[in-house]
């Protein structure tokens, strides 16, 4: 079972920047997706960014431009840097990997709120 953390999550004023982490305990096999979601109070999870294998990146149409999706694979990590953030980027973002027999995983989650 792959486990999971999320990390670098916090308050920030709207124009900030911040950069989600994901520690994974491997990223090595099988894998078919890459992302990070979002939740905020009282709205269904959202994707906001993925890679797919061949290394295609997409975004949500909400994010294009100001975020950007990466990951090291030698270090087990994922990325989310997020610039120009704004009031309704609040939520609790999760990372997540997604196998290709199906299987999903998923982070505790990292409370990211911007203030106005």
């Amino acid at each position: 079972q792959v486990q999971l953390v999320e990390s670098g999550g916090g308050l920030v004023q709207a124009g900030g920047s911040l950069r989600l982490s994901c520690a994974a305990s491997t990223l090595t096999i099988n894998i078919r997706t890459l992302g990070w979601y979002r939740q905020a109070p009282g709205k269904q999870r959202e994707l906001v960014a993925t890679i797919t294998r061949g290394g295609r990146w997409d975004y949500a149409d909400f994010v294009k431009g100001r975020f950007t999706i990466s990951r090291d694979s030698a270090k087990n990590m994922i990325y989310l840097q997020m610039n120009s953030l704004k009031p309704e980027d609040t939520a609790v973002y999760y990372c997540n990997v997604h196998y290709d027999e199906g299987k999903d995983y998923w982070g505790q989650g990292t409370q990211v709120t911007v203030s106005s």
